[in-house]
């Protein structure tokens, strides 16, 4: 989770939303093998829920067989701090909270947001430059320290967002700082080429002893407008775009599908995430944490599906 209440005092950026690539009828965009090279990938997502489901979470002893789950408090830039469960695989995560553990508008139930990181240092101005093709004049850049508990913070990553003002769900490039992976507290692994800064190196290999693999598809619930400020980023970050006739929006890129459905603000937040697994199963398991239900298996697959959480309360 990036503390976005860093960027939130500056004016915002007023986002036009390009005309979208037409796809097939599952809304795929048209993506020839002469593509450009992909600058930004799906790193992190996160979602704010309710406290009956957060709280299922947080104790189940099978997500922590499941995937390399964590209960993690870090501090952010200038003492910002947050207190997330994780479940960490080999190159993406998730990241989830309960309502009010955030502080302003992202402690709300049904907030969410997403990070998409570059895996070549020296990426993220080539991503600046094509947010400025996008109509993005003035994007907002955040740098981002990490705080390891011995009041000596570290520069962590830096970012760009497209606007500072939005109405329940942002997403941000980042670039992950070489002197994050220098730093022995980081515990990340050795680069395998001149200016990694990739996703794999900075989780561990921890996943390896558990079920989950990676996130491959998310699904969030956001207003018109949020998605408006986003798809711009995912152009920058040169995703293969496609549009639905409901108004939805499918990314495509580097093994991870990311779906919006454009909803009234009492609707949004987290609906899905898709994961690959270690290995396959050959039975259909299901867990109901909350309001939120975990299926694993058959095959290597799981799909945890995610109910409102602004209803039933």
């Amino acid at each position: 989770m990036l503390n976005r209440g860093v960027s939130r005092t500056v004016m915002a950026v007023v986002v036009a939303v390009p005309l979208l690539v037409a796809g097939g009828a599952d809304g795929r965009a048209a993506s020839g093998a002469d593509s450009p090279r992909q600058l930004l990938h799906y790193n992190h997502a996160y979602g704010v829920l309710d406290s009956g489901t957060a709280d299922a979470i947080e104790s189940s002893s099978y997500l922590r067989r499941f995937a390399n789950f964590e209960l993690r408090t870090t501090t952010g830039a200038d003492g910002h701090t947050w207190t997330g469960r994780y479940l960490l695989g080999r190159e993406t995560y998730l990241e989830l909270f309960k309502a009010g553990d955030l502080p302003g508008q992202d402690s709300r139930a049904g907030a969410a947001g997403m990070g998409l990181s570059t895996e070549c240092a020296d990426d993220l101005p080539e991503v600046t430059d094509e947010l400025r093709d996008e109509g993005v004049t003035q994007p907002i850049e955040v740098n981002q320290t990490r705080d390891f508990g011995d009041g000596r913070p570290v520069p962590w990553f830096d970012s760009l967002f497209t606007t500072a003002r939005y109405d329940s769900f942002g997403a941000w490039a980042m670039e992950y700082r070489p002197e994050y992976f220098a730093d022995p507290r980081s515990e990340t692994e050795p680069g395998v080429h001149p200016g990694d800064v990739g996703r794999e190196r900075y989780l561990s290999d921890e996943y390896r002893r558990h079920t989950m693999r990676d996130v491959t598809g998310i699904r969030i619930a956001i207003t018109a407008q949020d998605l408006a400020n986003t798809v711009p980023l995912l152009r920058a970050g040169r995703f293969a775009i496609g549009h639905r006739p409901d108004g939805g929006v499918v990314a495509y890129g580097d093994g991870t599908t990311i779906r919006f459905d454009v909803v009234p603000s009492h609707q949004t937040g987290l609906r899905q995430v898709e994961m690959s697994l270690n290995h396959p199963i050959g039975y259909r398991h299901e867990v109901r944490l909350g309001r939120s239900t975990l299926v694993v298996g058959p095959f290597a697959r799981a799909v945890w599906t995610f109910g409102n959480p602004r209803e039933g309360r």
